[in-house]
Parts: structure tokens; C-alpha cells; sequence
């Protein structure tokens, strides 16, 4: 009797999809977990420094409307605890510039600037972060693109005849899905850093015109 026919594997999308995973890993070898960590932190990043860079927390309206009531009710104490329990950029400015102002105006006007100055340089060291790891990807992306050369070498250098291209081929997968993966997470590092950048340093520029308005009264 006849063998019965084997049953036909199903090429449906998801099956694509499963093989595809599944080749990008074994494609990658040693350097698909580093990646997959890197590209986590990545995302993490960019959502949280995407939040902290929100106007609320530079310039929130609700502290500003406070305040104004009770400057307007001529309850300056009650306005400087205000200042001084506000935990946002404005806020520690008002705060530290009204402490001041027992000694004069242009001392206080100094204190508002140097707390200014260590807000934003807070601010531009965690963002740093997001920049040293888009090249720290890019470096781990090269590495892996130089490592599959190397192998694909290796394959060619102990083989007394022409190697197969199915030989070959994993080294040269893994260098070209390494190189790939790192410009993948390189790319939306380096494009949020230089935005995130841009929108704290404006930001801080408005919580000091703010400032600045607040203390002239």
C-alpha cells in the first residue's frame, strides 16, 4: 500500500511570522539577548523622559493660579510655603528666590538662576543616558556585524574547497540582523535625546521667564 502523503505544513501568516522570529534569533546568536535588553531600555527611556518633560512639571497652572490668589490676598507667608512645598522646576525657583529676598533683590534674582542652572543640568544628565545608549547600540550592532564577518571567514579559511553558501550563510545573517537591530534602536534613541533635549531646555527657559514675572512683583 502507499505511504499516506505527509500532511502540508500550513503557510499562513502567523507561521511567517513564528519562522521569522524564530530565524531573527538564531540569526543573531549571542548577541539577540543584549540587543533585546538594550532595546527595552530604549523604549523605557524614551516614555519616562517623555512624561518628565511634560509642561506640568516645569510650569504647573495650578500652583501658578495658587500662588497668584494668595499673593493677590497680600498672603505672602502662605504663598511661600506654597513655593516651598511645589516640587516642579518653577517652584523651586520662586522658592529659593523668595528665601532670598531678605538681602536684597539681585541676590534673590542670583538664587532663582543658580537653582535654574541645577535643575537643567539635572535634567540634561539623565537625558545623557538616552544618548550613551543609542551609541552603546550602535557599537553592540557593529560588533556584531564585524563577528559574523569573522565566522564567515573562519568557515572559508578551514575549508580546503569553496564552502557552500549555506555555510556561510550564518555569519553573514548574523552580521547583516545585528547591524539592523542596532540601527533600529539607535535611531528613535537618537531622534528622542535630540527632541527631549530641545523641549527641557525650552521648558526651562519659560519656568525662568515665569520666575522672573513672579519676583518683579
Amino acid at each position: 500500500p502507499a505511504a499516506p502523503a505527509k500532511a502540508a505544513t500550513p503557510d499562513t501568516p502567523q507561521a511567517r511570522q513564528e519562522s521569522m522570529f524564530v530565524w531573527v534569533y538564531n540569526a543573531e546568536g549571542i548577541f539577540f539577548f543584549p540587543q533585546l535588553v538594550i532595546s527595552i531600555i530604549v523604549v523605557t527611556m524614551i516614555v519616562w523622559y517623555s512624561v518628565e518633560m511634560r509642561t506640568s512639571n516645569f510650569i504647573p497652572p495650578v500652583f501658578l493660579q495658587q500662588f497668584d490668589n494668595q499673593f493677590k490676598d497680600k498672603k505672602f507667608q502662605e504663598a511661600y510655603e506654597l513655593a516651598r512645598k511645589e516640587e516642579s522646576f518653577l517652584g523651586k525657583m520662586v522658592s529659593a528666590g523668595i528665601g532670598r529676598l531678605s538681602v536684597g533683590y539681585q541676590q534673590a534674582i542670583e538664587a532663582t538662576q543658580e537653582v535654574a542652572d541645577d535643575e537643567s543640568m539635572k535634567h540634561e544628565h539623565r537625558l545623557s543616558y538616552l544618548a550613551m545608549i543609542a551609541n552603546l547600540a550602535t557599537l553592540v550592532g557593529l560588533l556584531g556585524t564585524v563577528w559574523g564577518m569573522v565566522a564567515s571567514f573562519m568557515v572559508i579559511s578551514r575549508s580546503d574547497t569553496a564552502p557552500k553558501p549555506s555555510e556561510l550563510a550564518t555569519g553573514v545573517s548574523q552580521a547583516l540582523v545585528t547591524t539592523v537591530a542596532g540601527l533600529l534602536q539607535a535611531i528613535p534613541a537618537t531622534l528622542a535625546f535630540t527632541i527631549l533635549k530641545n523641549r527641557s531646555a525650552r521648558l526651562g527657559f519659560e519656568a525662568g521667564m515665569a520666575c522672573e514675572q513672579i519676583m518683579s512683583r
